[in-house]
């Protein structure tokens, strides 16, 4: 790992253990009061109402300024968030409208250093390095991950809401040291005259109408993470209706954290030896396999498939970020991915819609063949377009 690089993994490493844990802490507090189901779910719902109106906003604020100052301020944002839940805890001013306070915050914020990281990643890092650093982050991802579940397996029952902030503040906080140390080449600057929103979001328009071929594709493959909260909850809601142990669904968990773990560790050898296009289509295919064979097995094969489906969804993922990384203008890269974000947030919507239809008419199961059969759409519809006679037609219009 070279000297450029060791303080950045550092410093998402912490960002994810962070948010992370103070994430899953947040709700499990919540809970803690009787009768606080729907206040919970409809914080959720807040939190991803406000992120979606906010994307275009915080997207157009990454391309304008220092990539590095957004991360290194992100990070502060989160570190006052939590001292100021620590305060309060110790003074007995802690309610329920503070830890929805603060989820939000955390949200938002979680989504913005997303967004800022791939647009960092692409103007920091040369072309020849992108493989090498994309496996090295989603390493660094999914140990937050691991780590982040097992820690809360752990901790929710003995640590309560001041613990749990503490901990959240002082990772923040050394998230911010690491990227305040980490080397930046800035290869964009600030103009002099500032372009207002509306021009901001027309050069966006121009971009995604010029290359309507590359987006379609990059914008239909991020389809995998909907498809994967649309999971994290059909899974549950499916395990609890066959009276299923709840401990599988932490195996689910854990088999989806390891096969992600596992595509960091070899991807860059398999993005410099296939390309990107080829990659999602085969990606795509097999994770279609796996949700059908998912949707007619018992907990231990379903278990064991999502090792298949954590290694192709990641495969996927960094085979898109790489590509984008590659083909996308790094001037207006935070707008692409404030898009895509917003495309996926609307997506995700209505797969929460889908399955509380399917549970209500006492179908759940079917979710499963829903989710692979939309995957093979979405498959069948990518090779069509990768097809060379197609991308002939779309460079000569």
């Amino acid at each position: 790992m070279d000297k450029k690089s060791r303080p950045y993994l550092i410093g998402r490493f912490f960002d994810g253990i962070s948010s992370g844990l103070f994430m899953m802490a947040l709700p499990w507090i919540m809970l803690q009061t009787p009768n606080m189901g729907t206040f919970v779910a409809l914080v959720a719902l807040s939190c991803t109402l406000v992120s979606f109106a906010l994307t275009p906003y915080f997207s157009a604020i990454i391309d304008r300024y220092s990539r590095k100052r957004v991360l290194l301020i992100n990070q502060c944002i989160q570190a006052s968030v939590a001292f100021t839940v620590v305060f309060c805890s110790l003074l007995n001013w802690d309610s329920v409208w503070l830890l929805a306070s603060a989820q939000l915050l955390f949200w938002v914020s979680s989504n913005v250093g997303w967004n800022a990281n791939n647009a960092f990643t692409q103007e920091n890092y040369s072309k020849n390095q992108y493989a090498k650093i994309s496996g090295q982050q989603e390493v660094v991802m999914q140990a937050t991950t691991l780590g982040s579940g097992a820690l809360g397996i752990l901790l929710l029952a003995q640590w309560g809401m001041l613990e749990f902030a503490l901990f959240a503040a002082l990772a923040s906080s050394l998230s911010a040291l690491a990227y305040a140390l980490t080397p930046y080449r800035r290869k964009l600057r600030t103009p002099q005259q500032q372009p207002t929103f509306g021009s901001n979001w027309q050069q966006l328009k121009t971009e995604l109408r010029f290359r309507r071929r590359f987006y379609t594709v990059v914008f239909l493959s991020a389809l995998t993470y909907p498809m994967l909260t649309y999971l994290s909850k059909l899974v549950p809601i499916w395990f609890t209706e066959q009276h299923i142990d709840g401990y599988w669904f932490a195996a689910y968990n854990l088999c989806f954290g390891m096969g992600s773990l596992m595509t960091g560790i070899v991807v860059s050898r398999i993005l410099n030896r296939w390309q990107a296009p080829k990659l999602i289509q085969f990606a795509l295919y097999t994770i279609t396999g796996l949700l059908f064979a998912m949707s007619v097995s018992s907990p231990l094969p379903l278990v064991l498939l999502t090792i298949g489906f954590g290694f192709f969804n990641a495969l996927n993922r960094i085979s898109r970020t790489n590509w984008m990384h590659h083909e996308v203008d790094m001037r207006i890269r935070g707008r692409i991915d404030g898009a895509i974000s917003m495309f996926s947030t609307l997506c995700q919507s209505l797969g929460y819609v889908v399955i509380a239809l399917l549970t209500h008419a006492q179908i759940t199961v079917w979710g499963f063949y829903l989710a692979a059969i939309s995957m093979l759409l979405v498959a069948l519809f990518i090779q069509r377009l990768n097809r060379p006679e197609v991308c002939t037609e779309q460079v000569l219009g």
